[in-house]
């Protein structure tokens, strides 16, 4: 069918959760016998090749500066309506402007906002209008597909998330894991390669509480390995002597029989979410959490990796969070360990998005900060690992997603790749940033012919608030880019503005 003859069908959020709420049970029960024979996760040469954007981008030859071109904003917002640019300015600069954001997230987290629906749909109709908009794809499926179109024809490619965080108990994750193949099967209705990843929280699909029990036991393990895990399934190395263990001060009890089956399950509802994934042709990226939980969440994900990443490219992608002084060290013994293990292994990288809940844990425990000491130490280390993994890219079997929102680390890794004579189309070298987030990077990446997603968070406003506070908290933090974002665009607006009157002379002027 032609993409301009889709029509979906408008869904409504729940209605998309519950899809597949059906077939999810049966399901569950064909995977959970065995998890060895997974089909195979093959990107064919054509799939890979198919349906190129409408927008040509000039791929720079080797040697000629600059890999990375932000000067020329004509250039760079080609493809993008000066609607759009005015909306991002208006959205963006009252969040550089720390007291307006604060008082922001205060009136939304505010009891009064709660307890009062009217006062709750007039705060719900402006974060509808304002951040919602800059940084989520759509309400439901429709929304989020057309959003996709959108970038796909500016010769991006998007990542879904639909929109899920914690969950309490497994009915709650049995309905997150439907909502989640749901978007899988979306992406057969949507230009062919347009959808670079799916995305999940393991935080969705197994409840937390139990997330954190199975961290404590593995922490505790690292501390006395010889205690016993009978639970435990084959898996790599998960945590290293620089890893925070101080959540786990005291031998835990052993996990109680319903905790065993309810494990069981959460490898269940991954494995599925597996299965339908390599039948699409698209990989998992798996997002990381807070480092309470963590460990339960990457022995969930190499327990699967070991399973599914049987291919050159790795179907299931864990992800690294950079602001931790032990990363590293846990990236590479990942990599080491796959290798020995024979499988494919692949990682997005971040700065990370816990700072200050992770700092005000440790020190509750009367602990150093398992966070970097600054900034440019973040930085450092975000880019020492985007080299390492770039570098194992020529290597051997591993794939990147260099999720980033800093110019810098842009630059360095563009010219990583060309140094190593990585091919701007290699799929195992990706490129991400958030939706309404270093728009300007994005543009520049994909103008230089470097693969380019924007992570594209979609579902219900009440839904995703959590999401949208992170965001907000990020844009007022060091980790902040969009004055970067901001002066490009009112550059572009200038020289917009001066063409209109001026005309073609002045247009780059």
């Amino acid at each position: 069918m032609a993409e301009g003859k889709l029509k979906p069908r408008r869904i409504s959020s729940m209605a998309f959760a519950q899809k597949t709420s059906k077939t999810l049970r049966p399901l569950l029960i064909k995977y959970r016998p065995s998890l060895t024979s997974s089909a195979p996760f093959l990107l064919t040469k054509k799939i890979q090749e198919s349906a190129v954007p409408a927008v040509a981008v000039s791929i720079p030859a080797k040697g000629s500066p600059p890999i990375l071109d932000l000067e020329d904003t004509g250039r760079l917002y080609t493809t993008v309506k000066t609607g759009e640019l005015l909306r991002s300015l208006a959205t963006l600069c009252p969040m550089a402007v720390g007291p307006a954001v604060d008082l922001g997230m205060a009136v939304m987290r505010s009891k009064a906002v709660d307890e009062n629906r009217a006062l709750r749909a007039a705060v719900m109709g402006m974060v509808r209008r304002t951040v919602y908009r800059q940084f989520c794809a759509g309400e439901d499926a429709e929304e989020a597909g057309e959003t996709l179109r959108r970038l796909w024809k500016g010769g991006m490619r998007g990542i879904l998330d639909y929109g899920l965080e914690d969950a309490e108990d497994g009915a709650a994750c049995d309905r997150n894991l439907a909502g989640f193949l749901s978007t899988v099967e979306l992406t057969a209705t949507l230009p062919p390669s347009s959808v670079s990843f799916a995305c999940v929280k393991i935080t969705a699909i197994s409840p937390i509480k139990l997330l954190e029990r199975v961290s404590d036991l593995l922490r505790w393990e690292r501390k006395d390995p010889s205690i016993r895990l009978p639970w435990k399934r084959p898996s790599l190395q998960i945590l290293t002597d620089a890893s925070p263990l101080y959540h786990t001060p005291r031998a835990p009890p052993p996990l109680t029989q319903e905790e065993e089956r309810e494990l069981g399950h959460s490898h269940d509802r991954l494995a599925t979410l597996c299965h339908h994934c390599s039948a699409a042709n698209l990989p998992l990226l798996v997002d990381a959490e807070y480092t309470s939980v963590q460990p339960a969440i990457d022995y969930l994900i190499y327990a699967a990796a070991l399973d599914f990443n049987k291919d050159e490219r790795p179907l299931v992608h864990g992800t690294i969070q950079t602001y931790l002084k032990d990363s590293k060290e846990r990236l590479i013994q990942a990599v080491d360990g796959a290798k020995k293990a024979g499988i494919s292994i692949g990682f997005k990288l971040v700065r990370g998005a816990y700072l200050s809940r992770e700092t005000a844990l440790a020190s509750s425990h009367g602990m150093a900060s398992p966070i970097h000491r600054s900034i440019q130490e973040t930085h450092a280390c975000f880019n020492d690992c985007s080299a390492f993994m770039i570098e194992r890219i020529v290597k051997g079997s591993c794939s990147v997603v260099l999720a980033t929102h800093n110019l810098e680390s842009g630059k360095m890794a563009a010219a990583k790749a060309e140094e190593l004579g990585i091919g701007k189309g290699e799929q195992k070298l990706q490129f991400a940033q958030l939706m309404g987030m270093a728009d300007g990077l994005s543009l520049g990446l994909r103008n230089a012919g470097f693969q380019v997603s924007k992570y594209l968070p979609f579902g219900p406003v009440e839904q995703v608030m959590p999401y949208l506070l992170r965001r907000a908290e990020e844009n007022r933090g060091l980790l902040s880019t969009s004055s970067v974002d901001r002066e490009l665009i009112s550059k572009e607006l200038k020289r917009r503005l001066r063409f209109k009157f001026l005309g073609s002379s002045c247009s780059k002027n």
